[in-house]
């Protein structure tokens, strides 16, 4: 992954939650712990954050309560194949999250750039042990296009970016190392967010039972 000169990347881990997000329910049971961990990362001093799941979970409130950039990997991507050709196909894991990145397309303005949605079917975390994970990339990737850049639809997938990029012949975008540079041109010439209506100051209120300490 490629960051500029400054760069201080720290990897991190949501202490609770699904350990891999596969869904709808993964996704909203991941967000609880997304949002705890942006909460000590801005008692920290961090700059900004990165959202490693292609589905975006909890961009909006984790928006909410960040005060640098914070960057999905879904958006970043796209957005950056955008730029690489007339449109972009996106290779994902499993065939139950193809709805997710189309609606992500949707919400981003990327529907005409989107050419089409394909999975490989290997779930997350097989990705780094299944014998023949770079293989059914490839021809997944090879498969989806044409001229037009990929997006790799998970976050699981970068450690294979380079070699199918090598073996396809058209760039595949790593929306992790996207949303990364993303984040540091941002803070380079030192935009925040605004601070006003939907992205102002958090006005916690009380929560109750397990959630208690996400409240006021």
């Amino acid at each position: 992954m490629t960051a500029g000169p400054g760069a201080l990347l720290d990897a991190v881990t949501s202490e609770m939650g699904p350990t891999s997000i596969e869904s709808h329910y993964d996704e909203a049971l991941s967000v609880p712990g997304l949002l705890a961990t942006i909460r000590r990362g801005e008692a920290d001093g961090v700059d900004g954050y990165v959202l490693a799941c292609f589905g975006d979970p909890g961009l909006d409130a984790a928006r909410e309560l960040a005060r640098g950039p914070v960057i999905g990997i879904a958006e970043a991507a796209m957005r950056t194949a955008a730029h690489l050709g007339r449109g972009f196909s996106v290779v994902t894991t499993l065939s139950r999250t193809v709805g997710r990145a189309a609606d992500l397309a949707e919400r981003y303005g990327m529907r005409g750039f989107c050419r089409g949605i394909h999975p490989c079917e290997v779930p997350v975390l097989a990705l780094g042990t299944h014998p023949d994970a770079r293989r059914i990339v490839t021809e997944a990737c090879r498969a989806a296009v044409e001229a037009d850049p990929s997006v790799l639809g998970c976050a699981g997938i970068a450690d294979l970016c380079a070699r199918v990029r090598a073996e396809v012949g058209v760039p595949d975008v790593d929306g992790v190392a996207a949303a990364t540079l993303t984040v540091q041109s941002l803070l380079t010439p030192g935009l925040r967010k605004s601070g006003r209506r939907e992205v102002a100051t958090l006005p916690l209120e009380p929560y109750t039972g397990s959630l208690r300490s996400f409240g006021a």
